[in-house]
């Protein structure tokens, strides 16, 4: 997505999650399609499920939502996780690259420093 000077991007999430022993089990018994699952939740929540996937380590799943704020990035999370089907959960707002550089560009001349340094 490349977006004007004057768009503002709509914010991206990344949600990494791991299931309880107990729903693997009943994804075994019973495999489905989890992506519906968390599409209707984020669409409910006026966002857009942009991917869905598993993995294996130290998550068990990934997903790559857009969410209008930050609010609506956190009621996602907390819906699923409440649902008592997930071991962890971890939500990062993503960045685009041009906001990179201005975070970037803002964080010059800060006026912190590091603690014992002279002032």
């Amino acid at each position: 997505i490349i977006f004007s000077h004057r768009e503002v991007p709509v914010p991206f999430y990344l949600m990494r999650f791991s299931y309880t022993p107990e729903d693997w089990a009943r994804l075994i018994k019973k495999p489905e399609d989890r992506r519906e699952v968390a599409r209707a939740v984020v669409e409910k929540l006026g966002g857009k499920l942009h991917g869905f996937w598993y993995g294996f380590g130290e998550h068990d799943g990934y997903v790559l939502i857009e969410a209008p704020d930050n609010v609506s990035a956190a009621a996602f999370s907390v819906g699923i996780s409440a649902g008592g089907s997930l071991r962890s959960a971890e939500t990062t707002v993503l960045l685009t690259v041009e906001e990179a550089i201005e975070m970037l560009k803002k964080a010059q001349g800060l006026p912190y420093r590091p603690p014992g340094a002279s002032s």
